[in-house]
């Protein structure tokens, strides 16, 4: 397929993950990776970008660096669970240059010197990026082939308030411009990324690759209870992808709670609400094997 594909993250380690899988895969041309601030700050997240760029002998692909906050909010970070450096502990080789600091531009220019649908955005963060793609370069982003995204939670309980996840509550008016935008998206939620988690004999025989040897690495320090990792959210993204057959896409109308409570961030189902495709069935053994598949 090699679908050219610009991987919009803040690794942390199930981004990390995920960027390995696109890394080592075949079927991505991945163009760059852009950075946001989210499970950690702005100045880590780019470093661990790059960092997973030069573990994978990737000097060829840019890291951008993006929106160091979210759009109208205080900064939110999840350090608890990824670490102060955002991988667990793990270590990366020096991180590799940095192209520059605009990722926004970077996204829009990129875009707009391919033919229009053929650049998929794979959104593991907040979505500040892309919300300032979609607000100041709207032709650009209207060029956008699919944007899949990471966020959300419909039935689940949320990860950051009652119905809210992380990535939404981080910039919630993000995520309400870029649900209300009318760029082809399909959401990932916590009602599918839940369901997806890697035992520690899984873990084991992902070794044998630079990139099944660092996943490896990053899982092990993702293991929640001795016996399994926490959720494989942001992987998802990337196997949906390569493997939508894997996952049940609904379509439902959705706006986004953008008050100051504690549930900032979560989706309401509204009548009035913006069309959005949603997963919210997944074949998790299938997709552990892909991403095995594509890890080893």
């Amino acid at each position: 397929m090699n679908r050219k594909v610009i991987i919009d993250t803040d690794p942390g380690l199930d981004d990390a993950v995920a960027i390995l899988f696109g890394l080592a895969s075949d079927r991505f041309k991945v163009l760059g990776l852009t950075t946001v601030a989210g499970n950690i700050g702005l100045a880590r997240t780019t470093a661990n970008a790059g960092g997973l760029l030069a573990a994978m002998g990737r000097s060829d692909i840019p890291v951008v660096a993006g929106a160091s906050g979210p759009l109208r909010r205080k900064t939110i970070d999840a350090a608890e669970i990824h670490g102060n450096d955002g991988l667990g502990g793990v270590t990366l080789p020096a991180a590799a240059p940095l192209l520059s600091d605009d990722a926004v531009d970077w996204m829009a220019e990129t875009l707009l010197s391919e033919p229009s649908g053929s650049i998929d955005i794979l959104a593991l963060g907040p979505l500040t990026n892309v919300a300032q793609l979609i607000e100041t370069h709207p032709q650009a982003a209207s060029r956008i082939g699919h944007l899949i995204v990471m966020g959300g939670a419909i039935v689940e309980k949320g990860n950051a308030g009652p119905t809210s996840e992380f990535n939404f509550a981080a910039d919630p008016e993000a995520t309400a411009l870029v649900l209300a935008s009318g760029v082809r998206t399909t959401l990932i939620p916590l009602d599918v990324t839940r369901r997806i988690r890697a035992d520690r004999d899984y873990v084991e025989g992902l070794r044998g690759t630079v990139a099944g040897d660092t996943a490896a690495a990053l899982l092990t320090a993702y293991v929640q209870d001795e016996k399994t990792s926490r959720p494989l959210h942001d992987p998802c993204v990337m196997v949906l992808a390569l493997a939508p057959e894997l996952f049940g896409v609904d379509s439902y109308r959705l706006s986004v709670n953008v008050s100051d409570d504690t549930d900032a961030g979560g989706l309401i189902q509204d009548e009035a609400g913006s069309p959005v495709s949603v997963a919210m069935r997944v074949d998790a053994a299938g997709v552990l094997a892909l991403l095995a598949e594509g890890l080893r």
